[in-house]
């Protein structure tokens, strides 16, 4: 039996707030974590924005609600600092459809292009890559590869597909794709805009590419949080983890939002618990680390991809 399950939630969140003062620690959650993950975190975003934020601020313990690839990146990004994921088996399927050894079988095969690896990887296959990017910021980083004129985009079909709209790089996608995202179906996105025909969809470009064809907008998670604020429609469909529908609600209590679907939940993103949070920090468990020898070359792949200048 979990010790801590006689406690409820009130007093779960004050006793991880006591512990955060108690070992200099921050608590980071994701945009798709549970609803009161998102509440009592020090800061929440997407995966990069969070490791950012995890490097520039003094503490000592880093407490990442989210899967292994982001506590990964955040060890990659503050080596000194202790990062614990609260449940271990909270990890990444679309992470896991590519290794480090299926990688270099495709560098084989391209031996003239560059490795333009998501975010949403291990360690190890960023350190095999040229540069990373995100799901905001890729199209960009393609164009921004200077003598490269083929691209092998890892390990997400569907993102690679969209920015292939944008650039006149030829493109080699990995056979990867995120399960949420991907099981989307235009058919369901149809029959919610029936429903509420004076609504915009905003989708993550996760998506399929039929999915991304019936989009008003198309952008990463923390576009859809801008978006929403900024757009004037009062009722938006969203194609992503339903996660996001916390902060939207949250910021924008004049609009509505619905789900694209009711399956646009991501088990592994849910896993992680107040208790899981509060026993990881008293008991210092499931700490991630990164070897030295990879973390150095999968951090110039994160480098790489922090210079390229920002969208204005």
């Amino acid at each position: 039996m979990d010790p801590y399950e006689i406690f409820d939630d009130q007093l779960l969140k004050e006793k991880i707030r006591e512990e955060l003062n108690r070992q200099n620690g921050i608590l980071l959650a994701h945009n798709y974590q549970r609803a009161e993950i998102q509440e009592i975190a020090d800061f929440g975003g997407d995966s990069l924005g969070l490791s950012q934020e995890a490097a520039s601020t003094e503490a000592e313990v880093i407490v990442f609600c989210g899967v292994h690839f982001m506590a990964e990146t955040a060890a990659i990004l503050s080596p000194q600092k202790t990062v614990l994921l609260p449940r271990r088996e909270a990890g990444c399927p679309m992470a896991d459809m590519v290794d480090v050894e299926g990688l270099l079988r495709i560098k084989e095969e391209h031996p003239d292009a560059a490795v333009v690896c998501y975010v949403n990887t291990s360690a190890a296959v960023k350190a095999e890559s040229d540069i990373c990017c995100t799901s905001a910021n890729a199209v960009r980083v393609v164009n921004s590869l200077e003598g490269a004129n083929k691209i092998i985009f890892i390990p997400d079909k569907n993102l690679g597909m969209y920015v292939s709209r944008f650039t006149d790089k030829e493109v080699v996608l990995w056979e990867g794709f995120c399960p949420t995202h991907h099981r989307l179906s235009a058919g369901e996105v149809k029959e919610v805009l029936g429903e509420h025909p004076q609504a915009r969809f905003v989708a993550h470009p996760e998506c399929r590419p039929e999915v991304l064809e019936l989009a008003d907008h198309i952008c990463s998670t923390s576009g859809i949080y801008k978006y929403a604020g900024e757009v004037d429609a009062r009722e938006l469909v969203i194609g992503t983890e339903m996660g996001v529908l916390y902060r939207l609600q949250l910021e924008n209590r004049d609009k509505r939002f619905y789900r694209s679907s009711n399956d646009m939940i991501c088990p592994n993103m849910k896993l992680i618990t107040l208790q899981d949070v509060l026993y990881s920090l008293l008991h210092r468990v499931h700490a991630i680390t990164v070897p030295e020898e990879i973390r150095v070359r999968a951090e110039k792949a994160i480098d790489g991809m922090l210079a390229v200048p920002r969208e204005r």
